[in-house]
Order: C-alpha cells, then sequence, then structure tokens
C-alpha cells in the first residue's frame, strides 16, 4: 500500500521558519517533521510514499537526492571525482516526488498523483501531523466497514489549562491542557478506495479536499470515523513546533513508534 502525503502548502502561520523551507521541512529533534511522519509508516509496514510538492517543492527534492550520502559515511577521491561508501544509516523509503503546483489546493494534488496509484487502496495524510496511530488496526477497521474512505478522527489536547471555581472563587480543581470538549477532528491518517478519484471535480485545483470531496462522501454514507484515543499533534505554528521538539528531547515523542 502507498501512503500519499500533502506537502505543498505556503504554512503562512509558521512563518518564522517556512520562508526558508515549506513546512514539513521544518525540523524535530533535527530531522524534518517529514521523516518523523514517513518513519510511522515504515514501522508499520508502508515504505512507499507519493509526495504532493508545491511550495519550494526543490528543498524537498534536494533531502531526498541527497539523503543516501548525507547518511552514509563516504571516502571521496577529489582527483577523480569518485566517492566510496562505507557505512550507511538510510531508511527503506521509495519515494515518488510530484509537483502538484504551487497554488493548487488539495482535491487539485490528490487528483494530480492519480496515475501513480492505478487501481489499489491507499493512504492519505498530511505533512504536518504526528500521531502513534495503529495502521494496521486503522486499514482493518477500514476494509470491515467498506466504505470508500475512512478518516482518523481525534480529540486534540486544549490550547490552556482548565481550573474548577467554587462560589467563593476557592479554586477546586486545576487541570492542564486537558483533551478537547469532547468534539471530533480530522487528523488525516486516511484510507482510501481508488473509487475516491471519482469525488474530484473537474475544478480540484480550486477546490479543497476537506471541503466538497468529503462532504459529498459523507452525505451518501461513504466516509466512515476511526476514533483514535492516542497521541496527535499537528505543527501548525512555533508554540506546536517548541512542543513537539520538548517531547523529543525529553524522551516522550509518543509518535516514535520505531
Amino acid at each position: 500500500m502507498k501512503a500519499v502525503i500533502f506537502a505543498g502548502g505556503l504554512g503562512t502561520r509558521i512563518s518564522e521558519e517556512s520562508y526558508l523551507k515549506p513546512k514539513p521541512m521544518i525540523e524535530v529533534g533535527e530531522r524534518p517533521i517529514l521523516w518523523h511522519l514517513m518513519k510511522i509508516f515504515e514501522a508499520q509496514g508502508i515504505t512507499d510514499f507519493i509526495i504532493c510538492l508545491g511550495y519550494k517543492g526543490h528543498v524537498i527534492k534536494e533531502y531526498f537526492l541527497n539523503y543516501y550520502v548525507y547518511n552514509s559515511d563516504v571516502t571521496i577521491n577529489l582527483q577523480t571525482n569518485s566517492f566510496e561508501v562505507h557505512r550507511t544509516n538510510s531508511e527503506n523509503f521509495r519515494v515518488t516526488l510530484v509537483d502538484t503546483g504551487l497554488h493548487t489546493c488539495t482535491s487539485g494534488r490528490l487528483r494530480r498523483i492519480q496515475h501513480y496509484i492505478g487501481n489499489e487502496e491507499f493512504m492519505l495524510t498530511y505533512g504536518d501531523g504526528l500521531s502513534d496511530v495503529p495502521i494496521a488496526e486503522l486499514i482493518s477497521y477500514h476494509r470491515a466497514h467498506g466504505k470508500i474512505a475512512t478518516v482518523t478522527a481525534v480529540q486534540p489536547a486544549g490550547r490552556f489549562g482548565l481550573m474548577g471555581l467554587e462560589h467563593d472563587d476557592l479554586v477546586s480543581s486545576f487541570q492542564e491542557k486537558p483533551v478537547g470538549d469532547g468534539g471530533w477532528i480530522n487528523g488525516g491518517f486516511f484510507v482510501l478506495k481508488p473509487e475516491v478519484f471519482s469525488y474530484l471535480p473537474e475544478n480540484a485545483d480550486a477546490v479543497m479536499w476537506e471541503e466538497y470531496p468529503l462532504k459529498a462522501l459523507s452525505h451518501e454514507g461513504q466516509l466512515i470515523a476511526y476514533k483514535h484515543h492516542g497521541f496527535w499533534k499537528c505543527m501548525d505554528a512555533m508554540r506546536d513546533k517548541d512542543e513537539l521538539e520538548t517531547l523529543w528531547r525529553n524522551g516522550q515523542a509518543k509518535w516514535k513508534v520505531w
């Protein structure tokens, strides 16, 4: 099974770093968040990736084109312009990098990689969200329900802690950043049948995946949610990057399933 990753957005809400690189290339623990995401899949048996490029896509291309050398011990002979690899620490990734346009919306990005998918099930997710979602269990859930699309539903932690106050203003309870108010949101990590491409409109380049396609699938009873109660975190702004960095540095990175 292939995993498709949206990695072409402008990342305007984290412009402190995205003015230099695409958001999926912003580093956590000295590795791009895109690498962390791909390691989640690799650890659970999915190693074939299609990455939808857009904004500063050349940065991602250069990263993977040079990845093998960057992660190897090499001897370089400058006279002959040759090199010898002694030891490598490279991953078992097969990566297809597709330029899907600078301003293309997500439906259009998905439509532009259709011929790389063929007539098979595939996964789709966003290049800025990390989770410890059990991929095999998610795929089994998708197949058991027989729908065209399965979305991983998550309950993100609140941004602020909550305090319980008594009538005399005494604090009766204090909860630091609880899980959300009971609502579920789209956490990515979709499992999709190839029939999903028929839900992409003719003007897909101008339509978000989260708008017409998902709404149409929902309206026809073809979208089911897999509820994930574990870790999930989206890197939307610098405070999110800082939180992920702290978790990684302190050995508390729950998405590290490898």
